[in-house]
Order: structure tokens, then sequence, then C-alpha cells
């Protein structure tokens, strides 16, 4: 079988007549070219495998806003990250019990 290069606007012909497949490859594509606000285009347009790599790309930088507006934007998961992330920085928080005991406070 020949190894075929498909180009960006043969992709994006082909998710615009609602191929899923082409529609991610495009996400792929416009990832590794590091296009956010491509990819964000992408995820408006219903692209799973965008939400998907922008999540991936908000948890590893933190940004937690960002991964509002991506669940907000119909990526579930990345709520749950979100979710995840604001859970583990509550547990790296003191209590106010400890706080007032002088735990927050370095040894």
């Amino acid at each position: 079988m020949a190894n075929m290069n498909v180009d960006r606007e043969t992709l994006r012909e082909l998710a615009d007549d609602g191929n899923e497949t082409a529609l991610d490859r495009l996400a792929d594509l416009t990832d590794a070219a590091g296009d956010i606000v491509g990819l964000s285009e992408l995820l408006d347009e219903g692209s799973v495998r965008a939400g998907f790599l922008l999540t991936r790309r908000a948890v590893a930088t933190g940004e937690l806003c960002e991964l509002q507006r991506i669940s907000d934007a119909g990526y579930d998961e990345a709520g749950n990250e979100l979710e995840r992330l604001l859970k583990a920085s509550a547990d790296e928080q003191p209590t106010e019990e400890e706080r007032e005991r002088g735990f927050d406070r370095p040894l």
C-alpha cells in the first residue's frame, strides 16, 4: 500500500463533509504545528481530538482557566482534569485548624 500524505485542504474538505477521521488528523497536524488558535477553532467545530490535545497542553502548563474553557466548549474530560487539579491543590493547602496551629509555617 502506498504511503499517502494528505494535504490540509483535502482534510479540511473531508472534515467539512463530516468525516471524523479527517477532523482528527487535521487536529493532529494543527497540534504538531503548535497552532493553539487553530486547535481551539477545531474544538469549537466539535473535534474531540482537539479537545484532548488542548486539555493535554493545559494540564501540562497548569492553565486552570483554559481547562474550564475547554470543558465549556464540550470536552468533558477537561472538566475532570480541572477538578483533579483543584482537589490536588486543595490537598496541598493547610486547613484552617492547621494554619491556626502553625502548620503552614516553614520549619
